[in-house]
């Protein structure tokens, strides 16, 4: 019976040497609640207080863990968070604002915390299902439709790629492109930018979607984690992240998981499965966030002068 059985298609790719538990910080992200900032300000004896670390600085510290890998550098091994005024607290702070990659990434969290789940999709032929080539949006078709470097990408139906939908003519000219909503979206153009990096061998930081919300002061409710290996079966995707919320010892567990045959079907909601220590809210979409690497051994150096 099992000679009959279609073998599954199954690929791991993991970033070499990196486990959550030997390569990011002891400590989790939880600060005390005081400004991430303070502005001086001219003629007024004390500053200006600019946000509140309480509410997380995950996104400064999942581009400070790929800085420290990248660089070949061991975390410090602090297993309390730093406090504000010492380098290490700065540093943290100075990677969270570039996380957010003002403005494009602040607009990018709002506007798919703003977005549905999902859209009703035109009925007439020619409309554009995920994993077909989008004819106006060129700039993202290498990433998410078959690049030379990402093959695996590609609009055909197979186990690497988004199935199109069944009879459809995806990326006829003139065809009417129906709105995805942020799961979709998730799933065609995101992805393939993570597994990219991922089978490059580069740690990929992801923006969390949690809330489905117009109001910006919810935008503290969403997340930042940083992926670094990735199981598919078939169409089945589990993503390995480190987490800045998850305790050390549980810090190797924490994943995202998806199907990408649910972006064949019909149009709804996609589910995305997780353990990010998120108090319990869903992960409605994910994005592949901008990096650029930063040098950590200034902030160390003070950092370890400071400890003595």
């Amino acid at each position: 019976m099992d000679r009959d059985r279609p073998q599954s298609w199954v690929v791991r790719s993991a970033v070499p040497g990196f486990l959550p538990s030997v390569s990011a910080f002891r400590f989790t992200n939880s600060f005390d609640v005081q400004p991430l900032l303070a502005l001086r300000l001219p003629g007024l004896p004390w500053g200006l207080g600019i946000g509140d670390a309480s509410r997380g600085l995950c996104g400064g510290m999942i581009f400070a863990v790929r800085d420290l890998f990248e660089a070949g550098l061991a975390v410090p091994p602090d297993v309390e968070p730093p406090r504000r005024g010492s380098p290490l607290y700065g540093y943290l702070v100075r990677r969270l604002l570039a996380s957010f990659d003002l403005p494009r990434g602040v607009a990018r969290y709002y506007g798919l915390m703003r977005a549905a789940d999902a859209y009703p999709q035109p009925r007439r032929g020619g409309a554009w299902w995920p994993g077909a080539s989008r004819p106006d949006r060129r700039s993202s078709a290498s990433a998410s439709c078959g690049s030379a470097a990402d093959p695996r990408g590609s609009t055909a139906d197979g186990p690497g790629s988004v199935p199109n939908r069944p009879g459809s003519a995806p990326g006829r000219p003139g065809s009417a492109l129906g709105r995805l909503g942020v799961g979709l979206r998730s799933l065609a153009d995101e992805w393939p930018r993570i597994r990219l990096d991922l089978d490059s061998g580069r740690l990929a930081p992801v923006g969390v979607i949690t809330v489905h919300s117009a109001d910006p002061l919810q935008l503290g409710l969403n997340h930042q984690v940083l992926a670094y290996a990735y199981d598919q079966v078939d169409m089945a995707v589990t993503l390995r992240v480190y987490d800045p919320n998850t305790p050390l010892e549980r810090a190797d567990d924490v994943t995202m998981s998806f199907d990408l045959a649910s972006a064949g079907g019909a149009p709804g909601r996609v589910r995305i499965s997780h353990s990010i220590a998120i108090g319990g809210r869903p992960v409605r979409a994910f994005f592949h966030s901008r990096y650029r690497w930063a040098d950590p051994r200034p902030a160390l150096r003070a950092h370890a002068a400071g400890s003595h």
